[in-house]
């Protein structure tokens, strides 16, 4: 094991503990910003799921009350906001899998090179969880308008 670096150690040792640390803390801010990616697709994703569930319900209740004879156009363009925020999720969902499994492979790599320490934790994204509970609850939300079944019907 190596030993700790101080400064009173020589500065070359001080110029590559420093880098590595610095390269380290890079992955941490890559990640954060990986996140900040999937949030901006979450909110629109959120947006789009809302809207279009919204569109449906309104023109449904609508029909129902025989305020309008026929809301098949709404009631398609509110299916087709869903199935699009549901769509786009799925997409941010895969691209922040496969870009995080690479940044892992890529910090792993460097650690064992010697590269980066990699002491600090690379923990589970807690915005891919809400990403894949938004999922699921936009899937419910399709499958109520679709099929007029379910906790949104």
């Amino acid at each position: 094991m190596a030993e700790k670096v101080t400064s009173k150690s020589p500065s070359d040792l001080i110029s590559v503990e420093l880098s590595a640390r610095r390269t380290g803390m890079s992955f941490q801010r890559t990640r954060m910003s990986a996140d900040r990616t999937l949030m901006s697709v979450i909110r629109t994703a959120l947006s789009l799921i809302g809207f279009g569930f919204t569109i449906y319900q309104v023109f449904e209740k609508a029909r129902d009350k025989a305020l309008i004879t026929s809301g098949a156009a709404p009631r398609n363009f509110g299916i087709a906001l869903v199935l699009l925020g549901i769509g786009m999720l799925v997409i941010g969902i895969i691209y922040h899998m496969q870009f995080m499994m690479g940044l892992r492979t890529e910090r792993q790599d460097m650690a064992a090179s010697g590269l980066v320490h990699a002491e600090s934790r690379f923990p589970l994204s807690y915005t891919l969880i809400v990403a894949v509970l938004l999922l699921v609850i936009g899937i419910a939300a399709i499958v109520s308008m679709v099929f007029q079944v379910g906790p949104f019907d």
